[in-house]
């Protein structure tokens, strides 16, 4: 048999001893097999708790792995590690007179887990601001309703508390918050669509407003309302002129009533202008002296509708039944016989507007007079936002 011999060059032996001695096992017995892990913990800090600012946590030479931040009913602080995991801060903000329980978990170099509690307080408010919201919830109303809510103590600070207040609705309608002084002299902030409501939309409000300075109190609660629009648009136009009411549904007149409104030339006129039914108030006293006309009147009213807070209503006035439909002879009020009230009033719902025209009138409602919002055009409107 025929022997063939390779002969293999040294370098090539040389190359492959080495390659064998470079994949060798670590021996157990080196330094770096004996180095233990690092166990050192984050060292972690909870900032002192201050109302209106967000609880913050932070971790030094480590991460933050969880952060559980709880008030003492439970309700948890949300918010957002940042800062590749060194800090932590709340989406809201602490409130006044609260204890908070924080919950963390941190990792040190080394990958160990380190919980920490701590517990941190805010003083108590020295002035809290509350706020009353229109309409109520879970009500059905006109077309011209807006959301409304008066305020306890002046707002200063309106652009912090403007932030806080979230309209949603059913059909993404546009709308703007605009800010006034309600009738009473209070700061008010109403929220109106650009144009009437669509028949059935549903709207919620969130304000959530617990944590926030409006400069002259703190808010200590979130509130939260919705209503909804009724099915069928209604709006009521009334022509001081001609002395008359006329119902339209749908875009469609369905009823014209003869009406008598307040008396020209003097502080007996009515306003004019978009007014928006407030409330079905039944029967009332009015009393004149009230509303500045001395000792005009004095009498129980029926099927009274409020329309501004000065004191326009649309009501029964069997008193001046000859000038139904003829002439002006209320003290201001929009009057119709009780036969007419009666039906008018089972049909008219809170929140449909009444569109007042005549030539002898003392002015255009103001938007503090009750929801006088829809006699400015939508870019004057839009512009009474603190957020604009």
């Amino acid at each position: 048999m025929l022997r063939t011999h390779i002969r293999v060059p040294l370098f090539l032996i040389a190359a492959a001893s080495l390659t064998a001695c470079s994949t060798a096992a670590a021996d157990p017995q080196s330094p770096a097999a004996k180095a233990p892990a690092d166990d050192t913990p984050a060292t972690v800090t909870v900032a002192p708790a201050t109302a209106g600012r967000p609880v913050t946590v932070t971790a030094k030479g480590g991460t933050l792995a969880t952060v559980k931040v709880v008030d003492e009913d439970g309700t948890e602080l949300p918010g957002r590690t940042t800062s590749g995991g060194a800090s932590w801060s709340s989406d809201r903000k602490a409130a006044p007179g609260t204890t908070y329980t924080v919950e963390v978990t941190s990792r040190g170099p080394g990958g160990k887990e380190t919980k920490d509690k701590k517990s941190l307080s805010t003083p108590a408010a020295d002035k809290v601001n509350k706020l009353t919201l229109a309409p109520g919830k879970n009500t059905t109303v006109g077309v011209a309703q807006p959301l409304s809510i008066v305020f306890d103590r002046p707002v200063t600070n309106k652009a912090d508390v403007e932030r806080q207040l979230k309209v949603t609705t059913s059909n993404s309608t546009e709308g703007s918050w605009g800010w006034l002084k309600d009738y009473s002299g209070k700061d008010r902030a109403d929220w109106r669509p650009k144009a009437y409501w669509k028949p059935g939309t549903k709207v919620t409000l969130d304000a959530t407003l617990n944590g926030t300075d409006s400069g002259d109190g703190w808010f200590v609660r979130d509130y939260r309302t919705g209503f909804t629009v009724a099915a069928q648009s209604q709006v009521i136009k009334v022509d001081l002129d001609r002395k008359k009411l006329t119902v339209v549904r749908d875009g469609r007149p369905v009823r014209t009533i003869p009406v008598s409104g307040g008396t020209p030339g003097g502080d007996k006129r009515s306003w004019r202008g978009t007014a928006v039914l407030m409330a079905k108030e039944g029967t009332i006293n009015m009393n004149s002296e009230t509303v500045g006309l001395g000792d005009a009147y004095n009498k129980d009213v029926d099927y009274s509708m409020r329309l501004t807070w000065s004191g326009m209503y649309a009501h029964a006035a069997p008193w001046n039944a000859p000038y139904f439909g003829r002439a002006n002879k209320s003290s201001g009020c929009i009057g119709m016989s009780t036969e007419n009230a009666t039906s008018f009033y089972a049909s008219v719902r809170v929140g449909d507007p009444f569109e007042i025209t005549g030539a002898d009138t003392k002015g255009v409602v103001a938007e503090g007079n009750g929801y006088g919002a829809w006699n400015l055009d939508w870019a004057a409107w839009q512009a009474k936002s603190a957020l604009r």
